[in-house]
C-alpha cells in the first residue's frame, strides 16, 4: 500500500472517529461546541473533493481548513482549562493557583484533547504534502 493511500485511511478514520465521539458526548449544545465538528466536517468534505479534483483553489482551501482546524484545537483546550480551573476553584477556593492549575488538567472536561484536532491537521497536511509530491 503506498504512503499516501495510508495517511488518507488514516485522516478519514481520525475525522469519522472524532466527529463519532464528540456526538456520542453531545459535544453539541453550543455554538463553542460545534467548531470541531464543523472544522472536522469540512476538512472531510474538502478531502473528499481532493481525491477527485486535485486544484489550487481546493488545495489553498485545504490549508487554511487546517490552520482553522489547529485554532479550533488551541481554542478548545484553552476553553477546556477554563472550565476545569473555574471548577477547581469552587471545589478548593482556598488552593493557590499553581495547585488549582495543575489541578484543571485532571478536571472533568478532557483538557487535552482538543489538540487531536492539530494532530489531525498535521496528518492532513502530510496528505496535501504527499499529493503535490505525486504531481
Amino acid at each position: 500500500m503506498r504512503l499516501n493511500n495510508v495517511i488518507l485511511i488514516a485522516l478519514l478514520l481520525m475525522t469519522v472517529g472524532t466527529v463519532l465521539e464528540l456526538y456520542l458526548l453531545s459535544h453539541y449544545e453550543s455554538f463553542l461546541q460545534l467548531i470541531p465538528i464543523l472544522c472536522i466536517g469540512l476538512v472531510l468534505l474538502t478531502v473528499i473533493i481532493l481525491a477527485f479534483r486535485k486544484t489550487i483553489i481546493i488545495k489553498n482551501v485545504f490549508k487554511l481548513l487546517l490552520v482553522l482546524t489547529v485554532l479550533s484545537g488551541i481554542y478548545g483546550t484553552i476553553l477546556h482549562l477554563q472550565s476545569n480551573y473555574e471548577f477547581e476553584i469552587e471545589m478548593t477556593p482556598t488552593a493557590d493557583r499553581w495547585h488549582l492549575f495543575l489541578e484543571s488538567f485532571a478536571g472533568a472536561l478532557p483538557a487535552l484533547a482538543p489538540l487531536s484536532m492539530i494532530v489531525l491537521a498535521l496528518i492532513g497536511y502530510s496528505y496535501l504534502k504527499l499529493i503535490n509530491l505525486k504531481e
